[in-house]
């Protein structure tokens, strides 16, 4: 018979299930790409800051991942590094400690899509209104594009939180590498039929937000490409259109696998090891991918490697 704890202020994280001989492998492994995901997202803010001619909307909108996946990567990969080095019984967490990883969890992935939303937005029109494109991507406009995509993602999320907090808790153990929205409203024993719903529509709302945006966007921006006869603005929409798209499509794909394997349990290995990835990988080729992509970036690169040279 299942034993209940009502409405606990501690919780047990189940964690990472590796065998003892792993356990400082796999830390290692999740410790040196938390390094790199903090390096490489400093190294391309700092670069967006230092030079002025990085001073532009499509860059300022950019900053926005690198800094969604610095907070998003900083709330779960240390407290799950500490973990790894405890015994199972000794991986405690306070409930409210745990409902901000999980908050910030789900702003993190959130963000993540309505950032690539507001991005395919300045694409559109750097593309298809050039001719405007000072006019309309104004300092205001980026301020605004900013503030929409974190505060829509701040608002779902919250809902989504706030309808778990509501509920009261009868078990203790959080089934999984860290605290999410699934894990925290499995502890009640209540009817969580409305959080089921509030799920879905979340779920659905984000994607096909997403995905709509981006097939609007980008079969605008095809029909201009193949109307035009001017080779310079194809092959710039080529290659910017493609990193876009590209990273979304990272973004997509493990978000998705996410969703699915949390609707089978007998998986829940696969499961915390994906929600794992799902934010290191994108963390680590979001500036890689647009920064050697960017010729503003590699040149700026460049010169700083020159006036090293030169220095001694």
């Amino acid at each position: 018979m299942e034993n209940y704890t009502f409405n606990s202020f501690t919780l047990q994280l189940e964690g990472l299930n590796v065998s003892d001989d792993s356990t400082y492998p796999v830390f290692f492994f999740f410790f040196f790409f938390y390094l790199f995901v903090i390096l490489v997202n400093v190294s391309i803010l700092v670069l967006v800051c230092i030079d002025k001619s990085l001073h532009q909307p499509m860059y300022l909108l950019f900053c926005n991942l690198p800094v969604n996946d610095i907070i998003g990567n900083s709330i779960m990969v240390p407290r799950l590094l500490i973990d790894m080095l405890r015994p199972p019984s000794e991986r405690l967490i306070s409930y409210y400690e745990c409902v901000v990883q999980a908050f910030t969890t789900h702003l993190s992935g959130t963000t993540a899509h309505t950032v690539l939303m507001i991005m395919a937005f300045d694409r559109y029109v750097a593309i298809c209104n050039p001719l405007r494109y000072a006019v309309i991507m104004s300092n205001k406009m980026v301020i605004k594009l900013t503030v929409s995509a974190w505060g829509v993602a701040f608002v779902l999320v919250a809902i989504l939180l706030g309808l778990t907090v509501r509920l009261n808790r009868c078990r203790t153990l959080i089934t999984n590498s860290h605290c999410d929205n699934a894990s925290l409203f499995k502890l009640s024993c209540e009817d969580v039929f409305v959080n089921n719903i509030y799920g879905l529509i979340f779920t659905v709302l984000l994607f096909t937000g997403s995905i709509g945006s981006m097939v609007l966007t980008y079969s605008k921006i095809t029909v201009v490409c193949l109307t035009s006869k001017t080779k310079s603005l194809n092959s710039k929409a080529l290659k910017t259109c493609s990193t876009h798209l590209f990273i979304y499509l990272i973004m997509f794909l493990c978000g998705l696998l996410i969703i699915v394997l949390h609707r089978f349990p007998q998986y829940s290995n696969y499961r915390k090891l994906s929600s794992i990835v799902g934010h290191i990988i994108p963390g680590c080729l979001n500036p890689i991918i647009y920064g050697m992509q960017s010729r503003e970036i590699r040149k700026f690169i460049s010169k700083l490697f020159q006036c090293r040279k030169l220095s001694p």
